[in-house]
């Protein structure tokens, strides 16, 4: 996501699966020489958006004179500046944008922005071009996405975009990631019409596809925050997740509930009532919405 960004100089990966798959010292040896080399580089300022121990850690094992993070349980002795959160609920962006803040540091712009090589995104549009797609609006639907309960149904998915293409006359393209082949293949079964699944395809590669959407359709999901920092218009399709935390960052995007569930947002990741937030949630309602982005008249 972060390779290729103007605005940063370098990216430091730390491996930790790799170490993971080490004998100890092996991975031991690896985590020493690591440390040392991001101590050596000698940062003036640390701004910690992770905020978990190993984060935090490693925020004081770089020697920053300087370093911001949140005043979250003992890690926020591991912090010069220390971020006080907010009440209420506010949005992922906005909580981390307060690290500025802990500096009186302005902020330029809120939106999220991804930067996507000429060369990834002229792939995509030749591949969407041999599929004999010209002047017909594209939707992009997106049926994966974490734990399973955050999922509207697949065959959901497939009456939705059965209803796109006879109302509005688009193409669908069925948007994957890892792990999630079976679930698109349910979407493809459960049509009369016909969509188009996309290659296997690296994050960037992805966002490439998305953008070259009309519009996205999309449960709570990374690719779902992927077209929102491309300015793709989205409908999000939310349950046990809050999308008032967690949802799709812009004016221009949509978000569909089934507002009559009493305990939505749960933010559970097992439901014990049958995923009612989601299997009740009719493919109309997402129709409806759409007809904002895709009706000429």
């Amino acid at each position: 996501i972060l390779k290729g960004n103007p605005f940063l100089d370098e990216l430091i990966i730390l491996e930790r699966r790799k170490w993971q798959q080490m004998s100890f010292r092996a991975s031991l040896k690896e985590q020493v020489r690591f440390y040392r080399s991001l101590r050596a580089k000698k940062f003036d300022l640390v701004f910690d958006l992770f905020g978990n121990p190993r984060s935090a850690l490693l925020s004081v094992i770089s020697g920053a004179p300087v370093r911001v993070g949140f005043g979250f349980r003992v890690r926020r002795y591991c912090y010069t500046q220390v971020i006080a959160p907010r009440g209420g609920e506010v949005h992922e962006v906005d909580f981390n944008l307060d690290a500025l803040k802990a500096l009186d540091i302005p902020i330029v712009s809120r939106q999220p922005r991804i930067e996507i090589s000429q060369d990834i995104t002229q792939n995509a549009r030749r591949w969407i071009s041999a599929l004999g797609i010209t002047n017909e609006k594209v939707v992009g639907l997106n049926p994966g996405g974490g734990w399973k309960i955050k999922r509207w149904p697949p065959a959901y998915f497939g009456k939705l975009a059965d209803e796109l293409i006879k109302l509005y006359g688009v193409r669908v393209l069925l948007l994957w990631g890892p792990g999630e082949e079976k679930i698109v293949e349910s979407v493809s079964q459960s049509m009369k019409a016909i969509a188009h699944r996309i290659p296997d395809a690296s994050l960037k590669e992805l966002g490439a596809y998305i953008s070259c959407c009309h519009l996205m359709i999309s449960n709570d999901s990374g690719p779902m925050h992927i077209a929102a920092a491309l300015n793709v218009p989205i409908i999000g399709i939310f349950g046990p997740t809050n999308p008032d935390l967690q949802g799709p960052f812009g004016i221009a995007h949509r978000v569909v509930r089934q507002e009559s569930v009493p305990c939505l947002g749960c933010n559970r990741v097992t439901c014990k009532i049958g995923n009612i937030c989601m299997t009740e949630l009719d493919p109309a309602q997402i129709l409806k919405q759409a007809e904002v982005f895709l009706c000429d008249a």
